[in-house]
């Protein structure tokens, strides 16, 4: 029932309905001053329902990234709710580029993330979600705007592959085993799980290839230190330093403010086939400086010229005419090698290898026969030493390290002994009653030929 009644507010009065008066209250409705009024908004925002539900609606399109919340983990998937009511699935296979990975250290529940949508529907109806192509998709883009502006990334090392390691990089980048350290390493076990930076080489999105250099920074933080320690170092100096490197060609030293290198020909006075058989990673050694290539910031090393000739020394303590007992190391068509010290071969020339005629050395000895000899030449500067097998049997003087082991006269001549052993030793070497062909004796000791460079490669 409607009836009217008066207001006392505001001042003027108007009559209302018994309905009205419910609806002047202040939280519903307001009043002017002329007693109109003027219904509450119900709200400030003019969005219908059907506007509000489409807010929470995602367009789904194959290839395009959308953002979900992460809403179940297995040990095979992770379900992701990227709006309302529509849930996708990230195989593992698909949440990262690392193999194999336990999805809860990659993603956790409740967590935001980016994903790619692979396919609307598989074979089992269900939206396929890829995270590791949505960061890829990105990081193609950071990494091309960080190679344009010469800057540097940083990733974990995730896999020791053929020739380099993998680094995750938000996609997989390559750095190769030459550019992980300025030299290159063998083993690259130690970098797993490792956080390195390096710069881009190589940016090719084609053929989804990313090739990083670690040796680039580290050379350009070893610049300055280096300049200050070529000033420093001079030729002929010798340095005390440590093996940090072994290759085919010899091994690195570092010198404590940046490496030098041991050329194979400079490890040793003896031939060196195998660098590691003379040196080892992490051994101390002295060197010295052999050559200073500033522009270049290379340093040449020798670890032999540290040590003592042992040509010199072969040569200060023998004489021509002395008698020495050597081992055959190698027969070749003019004659035989003879090591008779270390590192020290001298060559027995076929002529004098016995008083008879010989057509090749084979007929006389055999290689690692073990044998006397007479030194019959010695040219240090040249680094050679020509030997005698008929003049030794013939006797004479022994070399000094031979005289305890043998009696000997005043001169140091081989005077007694086992006749009957030292002959059997030299049968078939020295033979009196042999019929001299006019080859030998056309020629006497002293004109005996002794091997020339045009004759034989140098001995030793």
């Amino acid at each position: 029932m409607n009836r009217p009644i008066r207001l006392s507010y505001p001042p003027k009065v108007t009559t209302v309905s018994t309905d009205q008066i419910i609806m002047s209250s202040p939280a519903m409705g307001t009043f002017d001053a002329e007693g109109n009024y003027t219904p509450r908004k119900v709200t400030e925002r003019d969005v219908s329902f059907a506007d509000s539900i489409n807010e929470t609606m995602v367009e789904l399109k194959e290839g395009k990234l959308v953002t979900g919340t992460v809403v179940r983990i297995t040990r095979d998937e992770v379900l992701v709710e990227i709006g309302y009511k529509t849930e996708g699935v990230i195989l593992n296979r698909e949440l990262s580029i690392r193999q194999d990975a336990d999805p809860n250290t990659i993603v956790k529940l409740g967590e935001k993330i980016e994903t790619l949508i692979l396919t609307l529907e598989d074979k089992e109806g269900r939206l396929l979600l890829s995270k590791k192509r949505a960061q890829y998709e990105r990081a193609w883009g950071d990494i091309e705007a960080i190679k344009n502006s010469d800057g540097t990334v940083e990733g974990v090392v995730i896999e020791a592959v053929k020739g380099g390691l993998i680094v995750d990089i938000g996609l997989r980048g390559f750095l190769p085993a030459s550019l992980v350290e300025l030299r290159r390493v063998r083993d690259l076990a130690p970098y797993l799980g490792q956080r390195i930076t390096a710069k881009i080489l190589e940016l090719d999105r084609q053929r989804n290839n990313v090739v990083l250099s670690r040796r680039v920074l580290l050379e350009q933080n070893q610049k300055g230190s280096q300049s200050d320690f070529l000033e420093n170092l001079a030729i002929g100096e010798v340095r005390t330093g440590r093996v940090s490197s072994v290759v085919a060609f010899g091994a690195f030293v570092d010198l404590g403010g940046m490496d030098g290198l041991i050329h194979v020909s400079e490890l040793s006075w003896k031939h060196v086939d195998n660098p590691s058989a003379v040196v080892k990673i992490g051994d101390e050694v002295s060197v010295k400086v052999l050559e200073i290539d500033r522009e270049r910031d290379r340093i040449s090393l020798s670890l032999k010229a540290t040590q003592q000739d042992p040509w010199q020394e072969f040569a200060s303590s023998h004489q021509v005419g002395q008698l020495v007992y050597g081992r055959v190391t190698k027969l070749v068509p003019f004659g035989g090698f003879v090591q008779v010290g270390d590192g020290i071969e001298g060559l027995v020339h076929i002529s004098e290898m016995s008083t008879h005629h010989v057509e090749a050395p084979e007929q006389v000895v055999t290689p690692s026969e073990e044998l006397w000899v007479k030194i019959i030449d010695l040219d240090l500067a040249r680094r050679r030493i020509s030997l005698s097998i008929k003049q030794a049997a013939e006797g004479g003087e022994l070399a000094e390290e031979y005289r305890g082991q043998f009696q000997t006269d005043e001169q140091g001549n081989w005077v007694s002994g086992d006749d009957s052993s030292r002959e059997s030793a030299w049968a078939e070497f020295f033979d009196p009653n042999a019929v001299v062909t006019p080859e030998t004796t056309d020629q006497s000791p002293a004109e005996t030929p002794v091997a020339s460079a045009s004759d034989e490669p140098s001995a030793g």
